[in-house]
């Protein structure tokens, strides 16, 4: 079973009825022993960095998200719960993240409207087996006003914003995340999380 967080922070039913529609057996949970068992984690989000943190830490579910991360355990990160897998955010203030990818996130660096919102092409950068079914050039739905500046090692696939390269997806080891929302990015989403759900075998 994959387990979607549910650390009061994002649209967690949305989630769940995109792992459905990508045929993936997913319930949402902030059960601890629950989410230890788990084939893999998905950690959604919607609104700051700060707020993220601060709701993971009243929950008591870090270090819990730490030691699945230690066994292997496949997590991805969406939207927010993406940008909290790096190492700080500086969004409201300078906050800690989880630390499993290199790097921060700040605001996106553009002459266009903030926030970035809409329909963007997806550019590969890295191979990974979350492009299994993708080809470049694909749209996806993005709604953010910070980015992750990264090592490319770690990105995936990035989309342009004008004068703005934006991590769109980034991986390290068990560890992967979407800054777009796949969950609503109709079929190439559903082909992402259909990638996804091969990758854990459930």
């Amino acid at each position: 079973m994959v387990i979607i967080i549910d650390y009061h922070v994002g649209n967690l039913k949305s989630v769940l009825n995109g792992c459905r529609r990508a045929g993936i057996k997913a319930q949402i949970s902030s059960d601890k022993d629950t989410i230890r068992n788990a084939k893999a984690l998905i950690l959604p989000g919607v609104g700051t960095f700060k707020a993220a943190m601060e709701h993971l830490k009243e929950t008591d579910l870090i270090d819990t998200i730490k030691e699945c991360k230690e066994k292997g355990t496949p997590i991805l990160g969406i939207c927010l719960g993406m940008q909290i897998l790096f190492e700080e955010g500086n969004e409201v203030s300078q906050t800690k993240g989880l630390g499993f990818l290199s790097g921060q996130v700040a605001p996106i660096q553009c002459t266009l409207k903030i926030p970035h919102m809409g329909w963007n092409e997806l550019y590969f950068e890295n191979e990974h087996p979350l492009l299994k079914y993708l080809s470049e050039k694909e749209d996806v739905y993005f709604v953010h006003s910070f980015q992750a500046y990264c090592p490319t090692e770690e990105v995936v696939a990035y989309a342009r914003y004008k004068e703005a390269y934006i991590p769109a997806i980034v991986a390290k080891e068990n560890v992967m995340g979407c800054q777009f929302h796949p969950e609503k990015s109709g079929e190439t989403g559903k082909k992402i999380l259909k990638a996804f759900k091969e990758m854990i075998a459930c």
